[in-house]
């Protein structure tokens, strides 16, 4: 019941059937600055849903089982993983295959058919984004829950300044992972585009089709800066759990990272990959001819709020779920070290 809530609550909120996504299209017919001021308002309010249904379903599945209903809820989220997945692949192809109709010149009708396609895709991957917060919720308190087992450091003292800054760490690194993610994402795009340029410039027939682009450098750039710039945010996900835990801290001050974090991870992962989607689609609605069609004033805003929303649905949001559950896992492996 749950995956199904998400899956809804992300619909809503990412097709253009509906009418978020139509106000954010609309809210770009008065410039870029109110696409990009919707778009985040959007995200935003995005995040209210999704939490009162995972806040039901841990709290429920407690009361019913104790942590043993957590798990069996949670692994009935999971056990659908399967289908998830090839939801997720739908929307990589369908915008692929809209990329080959327009590079290889077909005709308009194509076009509009794959641009279809391409809506319905970003929904799909904004609902299976959704569906892996939700899942990494469930699985990251019962990862906390086995921790508090294993260090049991609260107490009627725990609130301490330590905890507190414990707390404020977690929640400060959601934020630094998530604006490493997505300045990584504006330096490669950096790259790609004076590698672009210069091609154009050596070979001035690519723009007449006379001469074949050299796509193998683009490729290479961005698959070494997909290796180069994850360093960071993953040496940081690995390595502040090892540092807060050190003797000087303790175990429960781990222990409010690791809530903190956990909080803040979700609530961020939905209002990224949301907002990144609703951006796309408000795009696509306005490319099927509505508010100017492509080319207008209007559609040249909903691009910059697509710009914008990609590194936040591609990179960053879809890194968070990943991230909570890592810092789980990582928390749990070392709780006899920070004892």
């Amino acid at each position: 019941m749950t995956a199904y809530a998400f899956v809804w609550i992300t619909k809503y909120y990412t097709d253009y059937k509906y009418e978020p996504v139509r106000s954010l299209a609309l809210a770009s017919s008065t410039g870029h600055g109110t696409n990009i001021i919707a778009g985040v308002s959007l995200g935003l309010e995005s995040t209210a849903l999704p939490v009162l249904v995972i806040s039901v379903a841990i709290v429920s599945a407690f009361w019913l089982g104790g942590l043993f209903g957590t798990a069996v809820a949670t692994m009935g989220m999971l056990s659908t993983a399967g289908y998830v997945l090839t939801m997720d692949m739908f929307g990589p192809i369908a915008d692929n295959a809209g990329g080959i109709v327009e590079m290889s010149q077909q005709p308009e009708s194509v076009r509009e058919i794959t641009d279809l396609l391409d809506a319905v895709g970003n929904t799909t991957k904004a609902t299976t984004k959704g569906f892996a917060i939700g899942s990494a919720a469930l699985a990251s308190f019962l990862l906390f829950s086995a921790y508090m087992d294993e260090v049991s450091t609260f107490s009627q003292e725990a609130l301490t300044q330590e905890v507190f800054v414990g707390g404020l760490l977690g929640s400060m690194l959601i934020f630094l992972f998530s604006a490493w993610a997505c300045s990584a994402v504006g330096r490669t795009a950096q790259e790609v585009v004076n590698e672009v340029r210069r091609q154009f410039i050596e070979r001035p027939g690519i723009m007449e089709y006379k001469e074949k682009p050299d796509y193998g450098r683009c490729v290479a750039i961005v698959a070494s800066a997909s290796l180069r710039e994850m360093i960071k945010p993953g040496a940081l996900a690995i390595i502040s759990p090892m540092v807060v835990g050190q003797p000087l801290l303790g175990a429960k001050v781990v222990a409010a990272m690791l809530m903190f974090a956990t909080v803040s991870g979700i609530l961020m992962a939905l209002f990224l990959n949301t907002a990144g989607g609703a951006w796309d689609n408000a795009k696509k609605y306005i490319e099927t001819g509505v508010l100017g069609g492509k080319g207008s004033e209007c559609h040249k805003a909903a691009v910059t709020g697509d710009t914008v929303g990609d590194p936040f649905k591609d990179t960053a949001g879809p890194s968070l779920h990943v991230l909570i559950k890592m810092l789980a896992t990582i928390t749990l492996v070392m709780a006899p070290i920070f004892l």
